[in-house]
Order: structure tokens, then C-alpha cells, then sequence
């Protein structure tokens, strides 16, 4: 893969960029607070923007890293936070990368997950030569698999009690997309 970094992504509505520090009270006030958001999540909703603080300086940290892919999904109106999507585990020699994303309660329901997610998918693909780029959900939460179905992801199967989040042990659905699918979606859509 050819990697390049957290570069700033643009869509009709959003900006995905990096994560600033000044981003800590968007965070935790949007949706690292938010127990129905973090329901489904392997980490728990922070107990105060302190949390969200230290976190977000970690993440900056990494940033100089080619490698590192983590966003900020920013709405344009307001140029501010309200969910964060990044590849939350990459295999280089299977040209793998696996996605994570979250956003705000408040914005959920209107498309804005996969408007981020397909300009993601767009980017690993067009940019970094990934060669698949995967995601997983936890069964109960089908509508994390519509936002990857949309975005043109296969479902390829359920591992029962293979994984965790704040529920607990849990089944993990697994979707993924192949560039040459990418790539047929593309021209189909003209």
C-alpha cells in the first residue's frame, strides 16, 4: 500500500481532517458522551472532556505516522466535530484495512455516516492502493451494516460470540469491499 497519512477528505456536506486538541469538547459534547452512542463501541463513554482531551491527544500524536488514518467528521455549516471515522486495524500484506466510525446521536438517520464512509473507502482505494477495505458490527446493530451495505460493502458472514463492546460478548457481523468491486461501482455509477 501506498500510505499517505491522514490528509484532509472533502464531501458535499462534510470535511474530514485531523483531530485538533481544541476538538475535546465537540467530542465529548456531540457523541464520546453519549452512552446510545458508545452502546455498541469497545470503549465507554467518557465521564468528562478531560477523557475525551487525553484521548484526542494520543490520536494527534500518531499523526506523523504514514500509516495512521483517523478523522474528524466535521459539518460544514458549523465547522465542528459530531463523529470520527478511521481504520481501526490494517493487514499490509493482505492490503487490509478495517474501519471504525461513530457519530452524534443527533445525526444520525441522514446519510452523513456513509457520505464519510465513502469518501473514505474512496481515498483507501484511489490513494492508498488498498486492495479491501473491511468492517464489523455487532449483530443487534443493523443499522451500522446499512451505512456499510450503501456504500457498496458485501455482507460476508456472521462469527457468533467472536467479539466485545459495551454489551458484552456479542455475534459480529462482517462486511467488506474488494477494489475491483470499487472500481465496477464506480463506472456503473458514471
Amino acid at each position: 500500500m501506498e500510505h499517505k497519512g491522514t490528509v484532509t477528505l472533502e464531501t458535499e456536506r462534510l470535511i474530514l481532517r485531523r483531530f485538533q486538541l481544541e476538538d475535546a469538547q465537540a467530542m465529548y459534547r456531540n457523541w464520546a458522551a453519549d452512552d446510545e452512542v458508545t452502546k455498541f463501541l469497545t470503549w465507554p463513554a467518557h465521564r468528562d472532556a478531560g477523557v475525551s482531551e487525553k484521548i484526542l491527544s494520543e490520536w494527534i500524536g500518531q499523526y506523523d505516522q504514514p500509516d495512521y488514518y483517523n478523522w474528524a467528521i466535521v459539518w460544514k455549516e458549523t465547522s465542528e466535530p459530531i463523529g470520527n471515522i478511521s481504520v481501526v486495524s490494517m493487514n499490509e500484506k493482505a492490503e487490509l484495512a478495517h474501519m471504525g466510525y461513530c457519530i452524534s446521536r443527533k445525526w444520525w438517520y441522514q446519510g452523513i455516516t456513509s457520505e464519510a464512509l465513502e469518501a473514505v473507502i474512496r481515498f483507501l482505494f484511489e490513494e492508498v492502493q488498498a486492495g479491501c477495505v473491511s468492517a464489523r458490527h455487532d449483530s443487534r446493530n443493523v443499522n451500522s451494516g446499512k451505512v456499510m451495505e450503501k456504500c457498496g460493502m458485501i455482507y460476508e458472514g456472521t462469527l457468533r460470540h467472536s467479539d466485545w463492546n459495551n454489551q458484552g460478548i456479542c455475534d459480529a457481523s462482517y462486511y467488506s469491499i474488494l477494489r475491483e468491486e470499487y472500481e465496477t461501482r464506480k463506472k456503473e455509477a458514471g
